[in-house]
């Protein structure tokens, strides 16, 4: 692909190189971040081009935040008609967009309200909240001491509540005084799970697929054993869809794997199109029909300029071509991964066009290895130690994603 010529980022000297903007970064932006060394300016489909016009073809996807490409057509097309209309009201106001946005994502999901927010910490937060006062409202528990049951090596966000029940120390430490209210259990364990749920459980909360934790599977039959327990125990099952929904496990969400249908179903990501920030709780009615006016809100959220986007990326997926698309590509991924095991690659685990790939320690960490693919022109991410994360757009081709691969071998076989 040839791009057009660009106006780069300037100064009075004349434009700025990657290592320029990366030094500029450093006395200015908090250090919470650790990104590779690219400087990206461009960007389009399943590629992006840094300031010097060097192209990477990029297999993160913005973890799954622009899993329809980057700049969709459709996307783009429904956010610049709604910018020349109106981009915010707040909640003070109606807008004319938020019905339809809400109406099809409730179609979509086959569940029947919706909370709009902005990001996806936002979204859990919001599940707790309204889990809490189902509890106490409709369950019956006792006045503050509701519970909610999570999973460990969850990821759910970085707010002070969320990370009150993190088992990742670098995400914990030195962020205390945690909040009360949250019992951990091992991941697919369905023993330990009903051994934690009790009169005062409001909730479940976990991720259909963790894939902060390296894309972990949970045993078939466990978010079966999930939701018959919590329909059994009288709580609630809360699905965080934020990372592995609107597509990306080959399916619209990673429930209808079981065909579960959760009461709280958390999205977010994706469902802005990689535009704009949009999240969204979607569930019952007898559910989040416990929050009334002044109990829980925000200025951006349900913004006509998120509702009008969210709708078009809702359109896109009543089509089914990104969920088959990822199915059919995630067999290709599967076979290419299945191929370096034994030669660099210790194991992986995948669904869809999502994988958690685990290095051979002795060749190199996920940092290092995600450096070698960055020289080789493919951008992924590390995390935990020597695993990388390959999470392409839905809409990358076969020859790409076998380019992917390849890059991957060469960088296993010649090192780091």
């Amino acid at each position: 692909m040839t791009a057009p010529a660009r106006t780069l980022a300037s100064s009075a000297a004349g434009p700025r190189s990657s290592a320029d903007l990366i030094r500029a970064e450093e006395p200015v932006l908090a250090h919470n971040y650790h990104p590779l060394p690219v400087v990206v300016a461009h960007a389009e489909g399943t590629w992006v081009e840094d300031v010097e016009g060097r192209r990477y073809l990029d297999m993160l996807a913005g973890y799954s935040a622009l899993n329809f490409g980057h700049r969709n057509p459709v996307l783009i097309d429904a956010a610049h008609r709604q910018l020349d209309r109106l981009t915010l009201t707040s909640r003070a106001f109606h807008n004319d967009r938020l019905a339809q946005f809400a109406e099809s994502l409730a179609e979509l999901t086959g569940l029947n309200m919706v909370l709009p927010m902005n990001t996806g910490a936002e979204a859990v937060e919001s599940a707790i909240k309204v889990a809490r006062k189902w509890a106490y409202e409709v369950k019956g528990v006792a006045p503050d001491r509701a519970t909610i049951v999570v999973a460990a090596d969850n990821f759910h966000g970085r707010t002070t509540t969320i990370v009150s029940f993190s088992t990742d120390e670098t995400a914990r430490a030195g962020f205390g005084p945690f909040t009360p209210g949250f019992r951990v259990v091992p991941y697919n364990d369905l023993a330990a799970l009903e051994a934690a749920v009790d009169e005062t459980t409001a909730a479940v909360l976990i991720e259909p697929i963790q894939g902060e934790a390296g894309v972990v599977i949970p045993d078939d039959g466990y978010l079966t054993g999930v939701r018959e327990l919590t329909r059994r125990a009288g709580c609630l099952f809360i699905a965080d869809e934020i990372q592995s929904g609107l597509g990306r496990t080959g399916t619209t969400l990673a429930v209808e794997h079981e065909d579960v249908v959760p009461d709280l179903l958390l999205l977010g990501k994706a469902l802005g199109g990689g535009i704009v920030p949009v999240s969204a709780v979607v569930g019952r009615r007898d559910v989040l029909g416990v929050l009334r006016p002044g109990e829980h809100g925000s200025t951006f959220g349900g913004n006509p300029l998120a509702a009008a986007v969210g709708s078009a990326v809702v359109g896109l997926l009543e089509t089914g071509e990104y969920q088959s698309r990822a199915a059919e590509l995630g067999v290709v991924l599967r076979g290419g991964l299945t191929a370096l095991v034994g030669r660099g690659v210790e194991g992986f685990r995948s669904r869809g066009l999502w994988a958690g790939v685990d290095i051979d320690p002795a060749i190199g960490t996920g940092r290092e290895i995600s450096e070698g693919l960055m020289r080789e022109g493919v951008l992924v991410k590390d995390t935990h130690g020597s695993t990388i994360r390959l999470a392409p757009p839905l809409t990358i081709t076969g020859e790409e994603l076998q380019s992917a691969l390849g890059a991957l071998e060469k960088v296993l076989t010649q090192g780091v």
